[in-house]
């Protein structure tokens, strides 16, 4: 599909190793021995495997314990990814070549669909990211004692930490590219735009968490049930709204942008991040704190006697944690002898600081799963206060 292949993505093509010409196809596959290089592959089984597993284990949920909102958030993360990815994939069909131009390319994975654009680890990491993010914060029951909003941006925080750690080492191994030259992405922190670093591993969860909850989350919570038509309907309201708030929660940072260029917009960003930070940090180690103190006596109560489990999510961030650690520790030759930010194959590199406290953030989430007392069986929620006073 030549006609696709802009001057701009066919020259972030050829760095990578393919021609936007020779990707053919809505689907494609290729020999895993044949890609860029050995980290693709890993890579790509890493999210794909978790990612079914994710969406198993969703379905054993709502069929076990009556709980669809790992289902909704995950079916709702592929609604928001169909909803925003192709016009940034295809800017001229969708007539947004203006304001969006070219941004990036990904390599050719094992799987691709869209004529090289869209690799599957793509789609699955969408669903897989939101659920580990949003039950990390669910387990730890911030939702149940802080709201739907705070629990939002704790999710927005969390999500940012393990999804960073992914993303300032991406194009180093060439998994994908982007486009220096496309005012839409700047400014870089090395070699990852600050958009990248504040809407898609921040703002996007954060907004997903937000409508997930609102309209299922809360509302499994408190007892209610939902019949299979109302679920179809939520999900898609769920999956359209949260497009709506990646466009709404980034205003601050667009507004600024306007009035004062780069160097506003990239204020904007770093300001509305480090308020999501520090709201959560705050959170999570308060909430945290009270956990391990009602544990160590021995009663949990009120909406810290009510936390679903998911055992499926406590054991694959420590999975993901780990493979992650491995293609960092491949990549640290190369990046420790990189020339102005460049290394000597001509691969940009990310940020090794940031990457280590996305690291300990997310280690410190998944460990604070692990280290307070489940008060019930694993993936089976509790009864709301209400439905326990009711018995």
């Amino acid at each position: 599909m030549t006609d696709h292949c802009s001057a701009a993505f066919e020259q972030l093509a050829t760095s990578m190793g393919f021609s936007c010409a020779d990707a053919g196809g809505v689907a494609e596959i290729r020999n895993p021995l044949d890609l860029e290089n050995w980290t693709l592959p890993v890579l790509g089984a890493l999210i794909i495997v978790g990612s079914i597993l994710a969406l198993v284990y969703a379905i054993r949920r709502l069929r076990r314990d009556g709980d669809p909102t790992n289902l909704v958030l995950w079916v709702g993360a592929l609604f928001f990814l169909f909803i925003i990815e192709p016009p940034i994939y295809f800017p001229a069909t969708f007539g947004t070549e203006d304001a969006l131009g070219t941004m990036f390319a990904h390599n050719v994975f094992t799987v691709d669909f869209l004529w090289g654009r869209l690799p599957l680890y793509i789609v699955a990491i969408y669903p897989l990211m939101a659920t580990i993010a949003f039950e990390t914060v669910r387990m730890l029951g911030v939702f149940r004692r802080y709201g739907t909003f705070v629990g939002a941006m704790c999710v927005g925080f969390v999500h940012h930490a393990f999804y960073e750690i992914f993303d300032q080492l991406g194009p180093q191994l060439r998994w994908w590219e982007w486009s220096p030259d496309n005012d839409i992405a700047q400014p870089f922190l090395d070699s990852v735009p600050v958009p990248s670093i504040v809407v898609f591993a921040a703002l996007w969860p954060m907004s997903l968490a937000l409508c997930t909850q609102f309209f299922v989350g809360r509302h499994v919570d408190s007892g209610r049930r939902f019949r299979g038509r109302q679920l179809v309907g939520r999900t898609i309201g769920i999956g359209l709204l949260a497009s709506v708030g990646t466009v709404i929660l980034p205003l601050p940072a667009t507004i600024l942008g306007v009035i004062a260029g780069t160097p506003g917009r990239a204020a904007g960003y770093i300001a509305e991040l480090a308020i999501i930070a520090v709201v959560s940090v705050y959170v999570l180690v308060v909430q945290w704190t009270r956990l391990r103190s009602g544990s160590s006596a021995g009663t949990l109560t009120g909406p810290d006697a009510a936390r679903p489990d998911n055992a499926f999510v406590r054991v694959y961030a420590i999975i993901y944690l780990v493979v992650m650690a491995v293609l960092w520790a491949s990549a640290l030759p190369d990046y420790a002898s990189a020339d102005d930010g460049v290394t000597a194959n001509g691969d940009p590199i990310g940020n090794v600081w940031y990457t280590i406290a996305a690291f300990v953030v997310a280690l410190a989430a998944v460990t604070a799963t692990w280290s307070v007392r489940r008060t019930h069986p694993a993936g089976q929620a509790a009864p709301s206060p209400e439905m326990a006073a009711a018995e």
